[in-house]
């Protein structure tokens, strides 16, 4: 059996899989609620990661009655662009600033006037944006220094899990690529770019293709989880490139969304391009060789968890989109922007806001949760048209995540993109595409196509409603005429 373990931002999940990837057992822990001690900084406890992480593990291997000698090989996955850094003595020394946290524009703005966007764009591939791990540091170094000083090591959420599991400072490509600090196009770190903004190589964890072995479970991690000492660790994938595994977004023509916390367009690349503005992300995929673009609304499921939680405490979500089905499509006019916690696609603004737009007296509760499914689904239309316009084909689009679970979400989405969405038989995602590539590495299948050709399936499959998308279609011109409005307004 393979073992999948993804470090979400809610919690860690551990997943087992057998030789012909089905699921076998699975099981989650949650974290820590972010903390957000200012608008717009999102922050977590590395050491709640790994405490949750350590948890699923021995909740699994009891769900299944599997010894740990039966674990042939791991993968990780998991939140991408968050800071964890280290000491001397490889203790973590502040919370770590997620991936949502927005506070670094000012250091955003220091690279681009240091080193120059086209030199940027050159070095990465991509543009600085506060969501990435670059800003992050030089927010610390700039308004805490003392901590600054401390830094020996720089690691992503699931490489901070890795070096718990296998004493070894390693990542991979497909999240190395959210750093900021990585030559998307070679496939390694961009020294010219860390010379250039003044961090410290050494900072820079070894990185290797996602389905390479990083390192092997320590005898002391073994006693504790139940796994055995010396099981091989593969590098895995950031949760986007991994859930792609997981959804076989491997080869052009099929598209995945995903619905969680941020909502995600992604596509498969046989060569590398990417939009000159930088509206959408161009990163190394977790298939050797291979790249992908993808697009990101920030508060996608986020919208509704903040929906929920402040004006409808305790509702299940099924009675929320039980209750949004209820109202018509268009929401009789009532539009959401999900701009909660700035957004990324295409906007590049981390001072956006969020709201209703159009709110009448005849509107009822039910027309703001059915507005607000449509606006974070409008959000991943825009991402999809800058992914067409880059020239990549897109014959149907593929769900997954929370949101991927409704039924109604999911004809929402085909009705807004005008394009058949399919659910496979495995909802899994990230976890299962970490799996997969421990399936990979450990030489189970010879490669990524290869182990998604054979274990993954399509259970469903929704078409557009020739009515409905042309409402909707009317929807999304008026919808991506607010931001700019607002933003005249509001500055």
């Amino acid at each position: 059996m393979w073992l999948g373990i993804d470090i979400g931002t809610g919690g860690s999940r551990a997943l087992l899989v057998d030789r012909a990837g089905r699921v076998v057992a699975a099981h989650t822990v949650a974290h820590e609620e972010m903390a957000q001690l200012q608008p717009l900084w999102a922050e977590q406890r590395p050491e709640n990661w790994w405490e949750a992480a350590v948890a699923a593990i021995q909740g699994v291997l009891a769900q299944a009655g599997v010894a740990g000698s039966e674990i042939q090989g791991i993968g990780l996955s998991g939140q991408m662009h968050g800071l964890v850094i280290l000491d001397d003595a490889n203790q973590v020394i502040r919370p770590s600033l997620i991936w949502c946290d927005q506070r670094s524009q000012a250091q955003v703005d220091w690279v681009n006037q240091t080193v120059g966007k086209a030199k940027v764009l050159a070095c990465i591939a991509n543009p600085v944006l506060t969501g990435f791990t670059l800003p992050k540091l030089l927010w610390v170094r700039d308004n805490e220094p003392l901590l600054y000083e401390r830094i020996r090591k720089m690691l992503l959420p699931k490489d901070y899990v890795r070096f718990r599991l296998t004493g070894e400072f390693a990542t991979e490509v497909s999240d190395a690529s959210g750093t900021a600090l990585f030559d998307v196009v070679n496939r390694r770190w961009s020294f010219e770019l860390a010379d250039a903004v003044g961090v410290d190589r050494a900072f820079l964890p070894a990185c290797y293709e996602s389905s390479e072995i990083t390192g092997r479970i320590t005898p002391e991690v073994a006693a504790r989880t139940g796994l055995s000492a010396g099981t091989p660790v593969v590098g895995g994938g950031g949760d986007q490139a991994a859930s792609a595994v997981g959804n076989g977004i491997v080869a052009p023509g099929i598209v995945s969304c995903t619905l969680g916390t941020s909502g995600v367009v992604f596509a498969h690349m046989d060569q590398v391009q990417y939009d000159p503005a930088g509206r959408v992300h161009t990163f190394c995929h977790a298939v050797k060789g291979k790249w992908h673009v993808m697009g990101v609304t920030q508060g996608a499921g986020l919208s509704l968890q903040w929906f929920r939680n402040q004006l409808a405490p305790g509702t299940p979500y099924d009675d929320l989109m039980a209750e949004a089905a209820t109202a018509p499509a268009g929401s009789q006019g009532l539009y959401w922007l999900p701009y909660l916690m700035g957004e990324r696609t295409p906007h590049l603004d981390a001072t956006a806001r969020g709201g209703w737009i159009g709110l009448t007296n005849s509107h009822r509760r039910a027309d703001l949760i059915r507005a607000l499914i449509e606006g974070i689904s409008y959000s991943q239309k825009d991402c999809l048209d800058i992914v067409e316009a880059l020239g990549v084909q897109v014959a149907s689009v593929r769900a997954s995540g929370g949101g991927a679970k409704s039924p109604l979400w999911r004809q929402i989405l085909a009705d807004v993109f005008s394009k058949p969405v399919e659910t496979l038989e495995s909802q899994e995602g990230s976890a299962l595409g970490a799996a997969l590539l421990a399936m990979v590495g450990t030489g189970a299948y010879s490669d990524v196509p290869e182990v998604c050709g054979a274990v993954i399936l399509e259970n469903a499959r929704v078409e557009a409603e020739p009515d409905a998308a042309a409402v909707y279609a009317s929807g999304h011109r008026v919808y991506q005429a607010l931001y700019p409005a607002l933003k005249s307004a509001l500055g």
